[in-house]
């Protein structure tokens, strides 16, 4: 069997490096998301964790990992009797991959078996074997939401749950939490952020030397992977005894007032939402103290804490990237008061030995101090005191920006300021042309950039029909979870039981199978039946937008950008995956194809540029190419085009006449449109009502795609969604 890599040949990621290091020492923690661009050594490092854990004592036999001084009361392997037999085992790297299923992950009841033969057999999921180990979930932002809150719960909890039929399930889950994700494929909603304990962002090195370096150790680990582990061996070894001397430790550190006072300062400061913040924070710090030696908490330690706890749990927008302005944590950690006597009045200011640790030079080794008996992060950046060089350069906050975020240089390349206002727009072209004529003035129809007006809640706009996609919040689809609205002979193993039908389907053989009068039904694999629910689907929401000079004036230009944001908004809160076409001066473009990522949109769009002719055919044509392309990648996901424009086309020899028969060919392969007219002015033709007709598409206005008092549209929504 190949080794794994090992930890501490690990080059730079500092940040990463500590933060699993403070979760194998307290898992109370709560976990690391491990945000960063792809290729980044983010599954490398959290698999070299795996081999620093000390081995764990499990009761012999027992399917849940129970600890022998300890058992877990209720494990379904149990009642366990004090002094059973115990075996050792290395603890467990469980992997959770994106496309599992809430049995896989939290185990199943075979209910054939329960019914037919009377036996409640349970067969344990991944839950179960991370127990006591490190649960792996890389791109835990693609996870479906149901499954990411299950985990999450169960890691909270350290308990499993399974309640399905009438039975009850529960065994012990304690483990170590480890996600990955590249934040350019799609974010995680807030309310998952803040369940995981520390985020660390983490980017490729830029130094050519570090770079270097990382293609040196990893073509030595890929030429012969057993002698490049044991030339790291003893490294590893000293860190995994650390880790063990920190965890026996970690009882015996006290948090001072003055720190706990410290770290409910600069929560508050900062606007966490409710109090786990200041837990992380909290046992984080104590960690920190384990790890370094310490027996007391310092400043240094709860500086430390936050800058790890607290960045992903100030995203107040789904287009903020998550991030932490270091000077105002510093200004929040030094302007913290005094801690507050229980009896009114002032404990006063921390200890002498307080103010040195702030300053880095205290007694007791802090970081940046240089102590010998607590290494951490030197000035060549050896995070751990194992000797592995001055190639080991960190990959600290300093060097770590998010990465592909609205404002933060995204994917377009061009950085937006905070207001959404580009910074620097490109001059292309000077033909000037007639706007609308509520304007009262000739816009440029060269590239300009309007200010996005501000994202609203924006109406619902689903899918035609019941599909069968992946689990959502936007169309009718036939899923795993959602109301019951039938039953059906189950296609493979059954997971789930429609107690009715399955009673129905066995009543009318009851005679035939010799059922005596008042006697228990007989049941047989025929008869189960499984129930069919109804819920709704993620979808692929493709924009695909008029950049063209009749739509340059700025403030219809930053009306058309708040509205289609506010539909990007949606997108997000709805789980669907986005594109973006747009199309000006002679031609159309994908500016995003279909992603995950309502924030790569939103930087797109913010940084559009307007101007020139309008060749809607060659919009329509490119999104209709694009559909189709998706449709074969991912033929489950169905799609809504959203097309926004006010109708106009003046490029080609026909420009109507063929956008009418492109927008025909859209509509008789079934696909699903909602056509959002821009069109203003006294004047109006009409064009985009009659583009929506052809295509079958619902017709909204502008006004109305953001309109929040619509009585009567909301119920309309409503017949169409049931």
């Amino acid at each position: 069997m190949t080794p794994p890599y090992p930890f501490s040949a690990v080059v730079g990621l500092a940040d990463l490096r500590l933060a699993l290091l403070l979760n194998a020492v307290s898992p109370a923690i709560g976990g690391v998301l491990v945000r960063g661009e792809k290729g980044t050594a983010k599954s490398t490092v959290v698999r070299a964790l795996a081999g620093l854990l000390p081995s764990v004592d499990v009761v012999a036999g027992c399917r849940f990992g129970c600890d022998p001084a300890a058992p877990y009361a209720a494990c379904p392997d149990g009642p366990h009797e004090a002094g059973q037999d115990a075996v050792v085992r290395r603890a467990r790297l469980v992997e959770l991959p994106v496309g599992a299923t809430e049995d896989r992950l939290v185990g199943a009841l075979d209910l054939e078996r329960a019914l037919t033969a009377g036996q409640a057999a349970y067969s344990p999921g991944l839950l179960a074997a991370a127990h006591r180990g490190v649960l792996y979930v890389d791109e835990v932002n693609l996870l479906h939401d149901h499954l990411v809150d299950l985990l999450l719960d169960a890691a909270a909890m350290g308990e499993a749950y399974v309640e399905r039929d009438g039975v009850s399930v529960r065994h012990a889950a304690r483990f170590l939490l480890v996600g990955t994700m590249n934040p350019e494929e799609g974010e995680l909603r807030p309310q998952l952020l803040d369940r995981f304990g520390l985020a660390v962002q983490v980017r490729a090195p830029r130094e050519p030397r570090e770079r270097v370096e990382v293609v040196r150790r990893r073509l030595a680990y890929e030429a012969d992977p057993a002698a490049f582990a044991a030339r790291w061996a003893d490294a590893d070894a000293e860190l995994a005894e650390r880790i063990d001397t920190a965890r026996r430790r970690l009882p015996a550190v006290t948090l001072p007032d003055a720190e706990l006072t410290r770290i409910a300062h600069v929560c508050a400061t900062f606007e966490v939402d409710g109090l786990r913040a200041d837990l992380v924070v909290a046992r984080a710090a104590l960690a920190l103290a384990a790890w370094h030696g310490r027996d007391r908490v310092t400043p240094q330690d709860v500086r430390d804490a936050a800058r790890l706890a607290l960045p992903h749990r100030r995203r107040r927008d789904p287009f903020d990237a998550p991030d932490l302005d270091e000077q105002a944590l510093e200004d929040a950690l030094n302007s913290a008061p005094p801690p507050a006597d229980p009896d009114g009045g002032d404990l006063g200011a921390p200890d002498d030995t307080d103010d040195r640790d702030r300053r880095g030079d205290g007694p007791d080794g802090g970081p940046g101090s240089g102590s010998d008996s607590a290494p951490e992060r030197d000035g060549d950046g050896d995070l751990d005191g194992d000797g592995s060089g001055p190639d080991d350069g960190p990959d600290g906050p300093d060097d770590d920006g998010p990465d592909g975020g609205p404002g933060q240089g995204g994917p377009g390349g061009a950085v937006p300021d905070a207001d959404g206002t580009p910074r620097r727009p490109v001059p292309h072209g000077d033909t000037r042309q007639r706007d609308g004529a509520d304007e009262g003035r000739y816009a440029s129809a060269g590239q300009q950039h309007a200010e996005a007006a501000t994202p609203r809640r924006a109406r619902l706009f689903a899918v035609k029909g019941t599909g069968e996609g992946a689990a959502g919040r936007r169309s009718p689809a036939y899923t795993r979870m959602g109301r019951t609205v039938g039953a059906r002979v189950p296609g493979g193993t059954l997971t789930a039981l429609h107690l009715a039908a399955t009673v129905r389907a066995a009543a009318r053989q009851q005679q035939a199978r010799g059922r005596a009068p008042g006697g228990p039904l007989r049941l047989a694999a025929a008869d189960l039946r499984e129930p069919v629910r109804q819920g709704r689907e993620s979808n692929l929401v493709l924009f695909c937008v008029d950049a063209s000079g009749s739509m340059a004036a700025r403030r219809r230009m930053g009306a058309v950008k708040g509205a289609v944001l506010s539909l990007l908004l949606d997108a997000y809160q709805r789980r669907d995956k986005v594109g973006l076409v747009t199309f000006r001066g002679g031609e159309a473009a994908l500016a995003l194809p279909p992603t995950s990522s309502v924030e790569a949109g939103a930087a797109r769009l913010r940084e559009l540029p307007t101007g020139g002719r309008t060749p809607l055919a060659a919009g329509l044509r490119r999104a209709a190419h694009t559909l189709r392309v998706e449709r074969l990648r991912d033929p489950h996901r169905r799609a809504l085009l959203i097309v926004v424009t006010d109708g106009r086309a003046t490029a080609g020899t026909d420009p109507v006449g063929e956008a009418m028969r492109i927008a025909d060919g859209l509509a008789a392969g079934g696909v699903s449109a909602v056509v959002v007219d821009c069109e203003s002015g006294v004047v109006r033709l009409g064009l985009a009502a009659r583009l929506a007709a052809r295509l079958g598409a619902e017709h909204v206005p502008l006004a109305e795609v953001t309109a929040q008092s619509l009585a009567g549209v909301a119920r309309r929504d409503r017949r169409a969604a049931a």
